[in-house]
């Protein structure tokens, strides 16, 4: 089981290229990728998402690429026109202004000046690059998954020791259901002779009362598909990617339960059910952070 909460990261460092790459994700019920990295690598993101497409199901994954090239490798230089021109046609004027003052207008002098050279940046990221950033990546996604997992295994703790409490709690309403029509009987036959003293009760009437009271009241079905969903919900918690079958599962455990509260007709049973969907509801909050 994982946690949709983590981070991970990873390092290149070889051959003059130093690249890192960090993911932090959160929880979100689909998959949501958001990629932030250097201008070279603009054209590759689709390649990082589907990376991390292999390894996350759920949640939303911030990827944080940084990027240092020391390689020696030639540049391109790239002159911008314009400007040059602007420059010397400044320069131009001033000197016909003012005559009497030198004139050093160089090639050099122009080069100097601010955004007339500029080093061409490479259309995109070179296959060495390439290598670079699936290997930070792939460490970066292997860091954040053992992060994931160990917190994981403690939510599924926390998760199954909630189920125990749930499989005591409808353990209590088994023992107390078949109470409630005996109860029913009683309580509609002391009713009965207070309203009739000495009038003697029809016990065939009395019986049919109490058996379309039983069948209304009764919870055996529900009972039954909890202990199956119990049963279900601990198998399911092995498993690695549970997200959404806990989600659906929960919802089960609450139809039950809202179910037996409403049929149940007993107090006792319908204080263990509210406790029951407590639990359930604690229960649901932590499958929002599994994936």
């Amino acid at each position: 089981m994982y946690s949709m909460t983590g981070f991970g990261r990873g390092q290149y460092k070889q051959g003059g290229i130093e690249l890192t790459a960090e993911i932090k994700t959160v929880n979100n019920r689909y998959l949501d990728i958001s990629v932030k990295c250097p201008k070279i690598f603009s054209g590759n993101e689709d390649t990082v998402r589907s990376i991390v497409r292999e390894n996350l199901t759920r949640g939303h994954a911030d990827v944080f690429i940084s990027l240092t090239d020391k390689r020696d490798k030639a540049k391109t230089m790239y002159i911008d026109e314009p400007a040059a021109r602007a420059y010397v046609e400044a320069a131009k004027r001033v000197a016909a202004l003012f005559p009497e003052a030198q004139n050093d207008l160089t090639v050099t002098s122009i080069l100097r000046q601010p955004d007339i050279l500029k080093a061409e940046e490479a259309a995109g990221a070179d296959e060495e690059m390439l290598e670079a950033l699936r290997c930070a990546l792939s460490d970066a996604l292997s860091n954040l998954n053992q992060m994931r997992a160990v917190e994981g295994e403690k939510l599924a703790k926390d998760m199954l020791s909630r189920v125990d409490k749930i499989e005591k709690l409808v353990a209590g309403i088994s023992e107390r259901a078949p109470l409630v029509a005996s109860n029913y009987r009683a309580k509609l036959q002391e009713k009965i002779k207070s309203y009739l003293e000495n009038v003697p009760v029809d016990e065939s009437r009395l019986l049919t009362e109490v058996a379309v009271f039983s069948d209304k009241s009764n919870i055996d079905e529900e009972l039954t598909r909890l202990r199956s969903h119990i049963g279900q919900f601990r198998a399911i918690c092995g498993e690695k990617l549970v997200g959404r079958k806990l989600d659906f599962l929960i919802q089960e455990f609450n139809r039950e339960t809202n179910t037996i509260c409403s049929k149940s007709n007993d107090l006792a049973i319908t204080k263990l059910g509210l406790d029951m969907k407590n639990e359930i509801e604690k229960i649901r909050e932590q499958v929002q952070n599994v994936e």
